[in-house]
């Protein structure tokens, strides 16, 4: 599909432009997603509007600047609803141009992971989540943000954002996304020099060499089974987990027993706050937001948006 380009259908009455520009509900699917069979989850979809008897104006932008420009769009022109379709990447982008507005955000989860929506409890199983779409109910939930760029699950500078960019490399020769993905960390592990930062954090500072720091939109799961999960989004709180620099088979040796969760991670240092700001050595760094990887300027500076986002979940029994 060509930059840019997008669909449009409309399912129930058929919508003219104008009324399409103002719909109380838009559902934007992500034209770029491919795993798992995108055209087969886009008619899944289609389907299951069609048997919720929903009228929806279904688009599928080009890319995720076109994605967020009709999310923004759409919440300027109080829509009621923004139906997202896609991975963690088409939701944070929806999310970002939905934090802050009465327009709420329900989560189509397409992707390979679906991080949010699994913290959320939200279906993964598309007609159900379109199901929640309708009849769910709205939670706020935090965001959080660096240097303005907001975020709904963690950011990231350091081993990960280099393992992206190889991996990205590495797709664009030709390799498939998961085989690229082990060859880039093959790649980038052994080369681990780690990298100067100060993080501040409050009244707390740490000052030195890390490999990793991982910032998360609220804390984040350490042990067995639950590692990698949340289990709140609106406390309203930051935490980071920083790796100190301990020497390249160290931080081998950690990703391995993260990789199979044979044991609690091991060293890092963890912390929590509203606000982090973090300065380095560097006229630039490549920073992971939500899996994308973007250059920015630093100090880094990290802050959590309290409720920021209203999302629709599944309702809570009474």
């Amino acid at each position: 599909m060509a930059d840019g380009l997008r669909y449009v259908w409309s399912y129930g009455p058929m919508l003219n432009e104008a009324a399409a520009a103002t719909a109380d509900i838009l559902c934007l699917i992500n034209g770029a997603a491919h795993s798992g069979g995108a055209d087969s989850k886009r008619q899944l979809v289609a389907d299951a509007l069609v048997a919720a008897g929903a009228t929806v104006q279904v688009e599928q932008p080009g890319n995720c600047d076109e994605l967020v420009r009709r999310a923004r769009e759409a919440a300027q022109n109080r829509a009621k609803l923004v139906i997202a379709g896609g991975g963690d990447g088409t939701i944070s982008a929806a999310a970002n141009a939905l934090a802050g507005t009465d327009t709420a955000l329900a989560v189509l989860p397409l992707g390979t992971l679906n991080h949010f929506a699994k913290d959320l409890g939200i279906p993964l199983e598309i007609e159900k989540a379109v199901v929640n779409a309708f009849e769910g109910e709205i939670r706020t939930v935090d965001v959080a943000e660096v240097n303005g760029r907001i975020f709904i699950n963690n950011s990231s500078i350091g081993l990960y954002p280099r393992m992206v960019r190889k991996r990205e490399a590495l797709q664009r020769s030709g390799w498939s996304k998961w085989l690229a993905l082990a060859r880039a960390a093959v790649a980038v592990f052994p080369a681990a020099r780690g990298f100067w930062i100060r993080l501040n954090a409050g009244s707390r500072t740490l000052a030195g060499k890390t490999d990793f720091l991982f910032v998360g939109n609220n804390p984040y799961e350490l042990t067995i089974p639950q590692v990698g999960a949340r289990t709140v989004l609106d406390s309203g709180t930051l935490w980071a987990w920083q790796l100190p620099h301990t020497g390249r088979f160290a931080v081998m040796l950690l990703a391995l027993r993260a990789l199979f969760r044979l044991e609690k991670p091991k060293a890092p240092i963890v912390l929590t706050g509203r606000e982090f700001r973090v300065e380095m050595r560097k006229a630039t760094v490549d920073v992971a937001v939500d899996g994308e990887v973007v250059s920015m300027t630093p100090p880094l500076q990290y802050r959590s948006r309290p409720r920021a986002l209203r999302v629709m979940v599944p309702k809570t029994a009474s």
